[in-house]
């Protein structure tokens, strides 16, 4: 074996170990989809979260609210939004489908906040609250970390960061954590700061083992610090650019992500065809052995070699806007 494979092979070894610690957590419900925690909270989610930014690209309204209550209902009980999906809509339809009795109590319900002072954080955390009809957030997330100076600014002293601890103390806010898809180095720079994180949110998929990885870099650091881990982007963005390149099913992308020591994997849904899929391949979830995760991994290594497949990594999304808009007011 070439030194080159022998590190692969190693490397994709010492994931699975964590994995496996992850899959072990792992608990039944009775609702039939498998809980994780969410690392030191004590809290549970289930293994597979319903995304925002595709249940809010729903055309009809209530074909988006029919789908958010089959959800609950079927266990996937974790649910991410963020403030600008859809300029807001995201957070409207959601925000009428908890509305219904006895729904909003069987859901961890996540948003992101996209401003980097203190005040945009409480405009949007105003927003986020009315929008989705409720008191309190469960988990609140700074969205969309990419820049070099994202981390000093939410920590400045009128950043954003003061807002969410007030928040949090205040009951608005019941954990805080951040996400992004860029680089790594957001990730590494955002968990250098002086906060013990909730959790962190990043790609998990077969091709970022190659590319700018953050399962290699940011995933390891999380698992030592305890710190929940929520996938996204398993089959590379919203028009699933993996499985149409690579030819790689989609419940096998989903497994090789819940392979790895995540709590949760958000998932793009905007039919009942994906949902149930998604249901399916959660309550039937069987870890990849590591043959498998080696060949996966394998297949993708000259497809993922530049990038563009995964083009969140190479471009600028997320809250860009706000960044650069309040860093020209600061």
């Amino acid at each position: 074996m070439s030194p080159t494979r022998r590190e692969f092979v190693q490397t994709v070894v010492a994931g699975l170990a964590l994995g496996s610690r992850m899959v072990q957590a792992q608990e039944d419900s009775p609702a039939g989809i498998p809980t994780r925690p969410l690392g030191k909270t004590g809290e549970r989610v289930s293994i597979i979260g319903l995304g925002g930014w595709d249940i809010g690209a729903v055309k009809d309204e209530n074909e988006a609210i029919a789908i958010m209550h089959e959800a609950i209902q079927e266990g996937l009980t974790f649910f991410d939004n963020c403030w600008e999906y859809h300029n807001g809509r995201s957070e409207e339809v959601m925000g009428k489908a908890l509305a219904a009795p006895g729904y909003r109590d069987k859901v961890f319900l996540m948003t992101k906040v996209c401003g980097r002072d203190y005040k945009t954080a409480r405009s949007n955390l105003e927003d986020s609250l009315r929008r989705l009809q409720t008191d309190r957030i469960d988990l609140w997330q700074f969205h969309g970390i990419q820049w070099d100076d994202d981390p000093d600014l939410i920590f400045a002293e009128n950043g954003a960061f003061r807002f969410a601890i007030e928040a949090q103390k205040a009951g608005k806010v019941r954990y805080i954590g951040f996400t992004g898809h860029k680089n790594p180095r957001f990730h590494l720079a955002m968990l250098a700061k002086p906060y013990d994180w909730a959790s962190v949110q990043m790609p998990i998929n077969v091709l970022d083992a190659h590319y700018q990885s953050f399962q290699k870099q940011v995933l390891p650091e999380c698992h030592r610090r305890d710190i929940g881990v929520i996938g996204m982007k398993a089959l590379g963005s919203q028009n699933g650019r993996i499985p149409r390149e690579t030819g790689i099913d989609a419940p096998t992308l989903r497994c090789f992500a819940l392979s790895l020591p995540i709590s949760s994997l958000i998932c793009g849904i905007q039919s009942r065809e994906n949902l149930k899929q998604d249901i399916l391949m959660a309550r039937n979830f069987k870890p990849l052995t590591e043959s498998d995760l080696v060949a996966l991994l394998e297949r993708t290594k000259e497809p993922a070699a530049s990038g563009v497949i995964e083009q969140y990594k190479v471009g600028n999304y997320g809250c860009d806007w706000w960044h650069n808009l309040q860093k020209a007011s600061g």
